[in-house]
């Protein structure tokens, strides 16, 4: 499972990596958590890097605030999964991009628990040469109008007019774990070969299913970092220090 992630590299290190223009928002994350507003590249002729929302919200869904908001999709089920097929199949020339498609979740890190000594230590787990890195994501888009009221109905002395709402959501494809992330975790996040987002983003479910292998353990390493990462208030460059390293 992927379900707390790191992207503080800087503006021209992601322009550089993934071709995109970065908005002057940007700003690290130390530790991004679900139901945040975080950076995602969605197959867009404008090459932007853009923000969705960590958990994902179809856009059929009733009641927004109700709905179960996943922030993984099993890259062996969405193919099939109601909730992510269309997401998963809409991609290529001509697809409808509107509502649903396939996102690269940009980041440097990511953090898995590992039961340690009666508790849970977090590790970061990074490529070698800690570069950014793409994760496989799936993206919805939702529009409604707000739930209102009786006060909010006649606010004013009249009836109001509705407000309405759009979400853009995401959510993160996980796989099989490789010999390195299996010691932490039985799940970790789909990664995306460099030189391979074009076939995620625009390729055909044959192709995209195709990265969903684990990516070489070879390439990567984990290690400990403070238990402050389990608060996601906690955000600063302090969360990932690795621990005894000094």
């Amino acid at each position: 499972m992927c379900g707390r992630y790191s992207l503080f590299v800087t503006p021209d290190e992601l322009e550089e990596r993934f071709g995109v223009s970065v908005p002057a928002d940007y700003g690290p994350r130390y530790n991004a958590a679900p139901r945040q507003d975080l950076p995602v590249i969605r197959a867009d002729p404008d090459a932007e890097l853009t923000r969705a929302n960590w958990g994902f919200l179809p856009s059929w869904t009733d009641d927004p605030d109700d709905a179960p908001r996943p922030i993984n999709a099993r890259s062996e089920t969405v193919r099939d999964k109601p909730m992510f097929r269309d997401a998963f199949a809409s991609a290529g020339a001509g697809a409808d991009l509107a509502t649903a498609g396939r996102c690269l979740v940009p980041a440097d890190g990511f953090y898995e628990w590992k039961e340690e000594g009666g508790g849970k230590q977090p590790y970061r787990v990074t490529l070698a040469d800690e570069k950014p890195f793409a994760m496989a994501g799936l993206y919805a888009v939702w529009e409604g109008v707000e739930k209102q009221t009786g006060l909010d109905a006649f606010a004013g002395g009249g009836k109001a007019e509705p407000e309405t709402r759009r979400v853009v959501s995401f959510t993160v494809c996980t796989t099989e774990p490789n010999d390195l992330v299996a010691d932490l975790h039985h799940r970790m996040a789909v990664m995306v070969p460099e030189g391979e987002e074009e076939t995620w983003l625009h390729g055909g479910v044959e192709e995209a299913a195709g990265l969903f292998e684990p990516y070489p353990a070879g390439e990567m390493r984990a290690y400990p970092v403070s238990t402050a990462v389990n608060d996601p208030a906690n955000d600063s460059p302090a969360v990932v220090e690795e621990l005894g390293a000094n």
